[in-house]
C-alpha cells in the first residue's frame, strides 16, 4: 500500500484497495490481511453512507455509479496530500542553499538584517551572500543575474525584472531634536536654503527624488556636503553638523530613541522613494530563492503593517 493513502482510514483505505483489486480476496492479498477483515470495512462503509459502492459481478465486484463518484474524490484527496507532501519534504531537505543578495545601504542597516535574523531560525544553513551598493548597481546586478534578490529604492522598470514587494517613503529634513526646525510639522526646502546641508550624492535615488526641488533654489542652496553614505550622513546629522534628506529606513532606532528627528518635506516635487524587492524576470528560481524571497516579503509586509497600526 502506498505511503500516502495511509492519510485515509482504513475502511477508505480497504475500499480503494478492493476498487483497484476488483475483488475481496485480491484487496486482502494487496493489504496482507484476511479477506473478512476487507469485507467487513466495505459492507460497514455502505451501511455508514446507506449507498452500495460495489455491484457484485461474478466473482469479482465493479463499481457502481456511487462508488466510482467516490474513488474519484478519494484520488483527489490522496494527489492534494502528495503535493503537499512533496513540498514539505523538500523544505525538510532545504539544509543548503545559497542566496545572492544586493541591497542599498538603508536597508542593509535594519531591515535586512531583521530579515535575516528571523530567517535562519529556520533555514540556518542557507548562506547569504550579500552586496551593498547604490540603486542603479543594485538594480543592475539582479537584472544581469549577478544577483538573486535585491533590495533597491525607485528602479525604472523593465521586463528584465520582477517585482517582489513595493512600498513608498516621504522623503525628511533629518535633524537633531533641539534643532530650531525640529519640531515643524512639515518644512520646504526653501525654508531649509540657508541651513548646513548633506546631500545625497547624484545616482543615488534620494537625490533623484529632490533634484527638482534643489533646482528651484538654484544658486541660493550651497550644500555643506555630498555624500554617498546616508549612515554618514545621518550620524553629522546626529552631531548637530548638517541637515541630511533621508526616508526612515535606516535610521529607525535614532528616529525611536530620539536622537534624530525627522520632518516631513511638503515641496510637492520631492517624490516619494519607492523601496522595491525585485528578482530577475524569466529565470527559474532556486528553492533557496524561493523561500528567501517569500519569508521577505511576509517580513516587510508584517513591518508595514506594524508602522500602520497606531501604537
Amino acid at each position: 500500500m502506498q505511503r500516502e493513502t495511509q492519510i485515509l482510514s482504513s475502511a477508505y483505505r480497504y475500499f480503494v484497495a478492493v476498487a483497484a483489486a476488483g475483488s475481496i480476496r485480491g484487496a486482502a492479498r494487496e493489504l496482507n490481511i484476511v479477506a473478512s477483515a476487507v469485507n467487513r470495512q466495505i459492507l460497514l462503509l455502505e451501511a455508514q453512507l446507506g449507498l452500495e459502492l460495489f455491484e457484485r459481478v461474478g466473482r469479482g465486484l465493479r463499481l457502481s455509479e456511487a462508488g466510482t463518484v467516490l474513488l474519484r474524490s478519494l484520488n483527489e484527496i490522496v494527489g492534494s496530500y502528495e503535493e503537499v507532501a512533496a513540498e514539505l519534504d523538500a523544505f525538510r531537505g532545504l539544509k543548503r542553499g545559497r542566496v545572492r543578495v544586493a541591497t542599498v545601504e538603508s536597508v542593509s542597516v535594519n531591515v535586512l538584517p531583521d530579515i535575516l535574523a528571523r530567517f535562519w531560525i529556520e533555514f540556518p544553513g542557507i548562506e547569504i551572500v550579500t552586496t551593498v551598493a547604490g540603486s542603479e548597481a543594485v538594480t543592475r546586478l539582479v537584472a544581469d543575474g549577478d544577483a538573486d534578490v535585491a533590495f533597491s529604492f525607485n528602479p525604472d522598470p523593465s521586463p528584465t525584472l520582477r517585482v517582489l514587494h513595493e512600498e513608498a517613503f516621504r522623503i525628511g529634513a533629518l535633524m537633531r531634536p533641539d534643532h530650531p526646525l525640529a519640531r515643524r510639522a512639515s518644512l520646504t526646502m526653501a525654508e531649509l536654503a540657508r541651513e548646513p546641508l548633506a546631500l545625497p550624492k547624484r545616482g543615488l535615488s534620494l537625490r533623484s527624488a529632490v533634484d527638482p526641488a534643489l533646482a528651484r533654489l538654484g544658486r541660493a542652496l550651497r550644500p555643506r556636503l555630498e555624500s554617498d553614505s546616508l549612515r554618514h550622513m545621518a550620524a553629522l546629522a546626529r552631531r548637530g553638523q548638517v541637515v541630511a534628506f533621508q526616508t526612515p529606513v535606516g535610521i529607525e532606532a535614532e528616529l525611536a530613541e530620539g536622537s534624530l528627528v525627522l520632518v516631513p518635506l511638503s515641496d510637492p516635487d520631492v517624490a516619494v522613494d519607492r523601496l522595491v524587492v525585485m528578482a530577475g524576470a524569466g529565470r527559474t528560481p532556486s528553492l533557496a530563492m524561493t523561500v528567501f524571497s517569500e519569508h521577505a516579503k511576509a517580513a516587510l509586509e508584517a513591518r508595514r503593517t506594524a508602522l500602520r497600526e497606531p501604537a
